[in-house]
């Protein structure tokens, strides 16, 4: 994709503007944990991250018998809450997101928030988003979470910006993949639990080791303005 000047910058959260301390190996088995008192048969798609893998039990649940299926949804999905929300008690916001939505919105960049996080999660470690940043879509907000490109898709919608006159950033694959769908450039920011090379075989078409040097990057490409972290 040709680098172009940014309309609008839609960032993900949990990595990219601030650390939840969220073990997602444990969540995932606490999510198998609570499966197998649902399932005698064999869990399918382990493979799958847990959000996605509860989705498909819950589906194959449904198959047989609905009413259990939403009851292993729920508890399932309070348990993935419960462990966001202590994560955001022992998290915090990065020292350069406050700055980063200020600087962007000065400069007439429009700014959105999309995580896979619970809303909860996310204001209880950035109270001040709503004043920071026009839109935020948690997974709360949308039928589908990231990877899925309507996430994306949906925070643009809001802002008004066509994909092509937009960038992604996000410290995951899962993130790079998104953008790319959407047809959005993609930035990828190595601060969160993946590597620079990550990132780049995941096939961002920019990235850096931490948000300062990639700020200093897309100012130089003339893909978003020139900001001091």
């Amino acid at each position: 994709m040709t680098s172009q000047h940014a309309q609008a910058v839609v960032f993900d959260f949990d990595g990219t503007l601030a650390e939840l301390t969220i073990d997602f190996s444990v969540m995932k088995a606490n999510a198998r944990a609570i499966a197998r008192a649902y399932l005698t048969d064999p869990l399918p798609g382990d493979s799958l991250p847990v959000l996605e893998w509860a989705d498909l039990v819950a589906a194959t649940l449904a198959g047989h018998d609905p009413k259990r299926a939403k009851t292993y949804f729920a508890e399932t999905h309070a348990m993935i809450q419960d462990m966001e929300m202590e994560g955001a008690r022992q998290g915090s916001l990065f020292p350069f997101t406050r700055p980063l939505l200020e600087q962007l919105a000065l400069h007439g960049t429009a700014t959105a928030i999309i995580t896979r996080n619970c809303a909860r999660a996310v204001h209880s470690v950035f109270p001040d988003l709503d004043g920071l940043c026009p839109v935020f879509l948690a997974r709360d907000h949308v039928d589908r979470v990231k990877p899925d490109p309507g996430h994306l898709l949906a925070a643009l919608d809001k802002v008004e910006c066509s994909p092509d006159k937009a960038l992604m950033v996000g410290d995951h694959p899962l993130d790079v993949e998104t953008g790319k769908r959407a047809g959005a450039q993609t930035a990828g920011v190595a601060t969160g639990r993946m590597s620079l090379a990550d990132l780049q075989q995941a096939g961002a078409d920019h990235t850096a080791q931490d948000m300062a040097t990639l700020a200093r990057d897309l100012a130089r490409a003339g893909i978003w303005p020139e900001l001091k972290l």
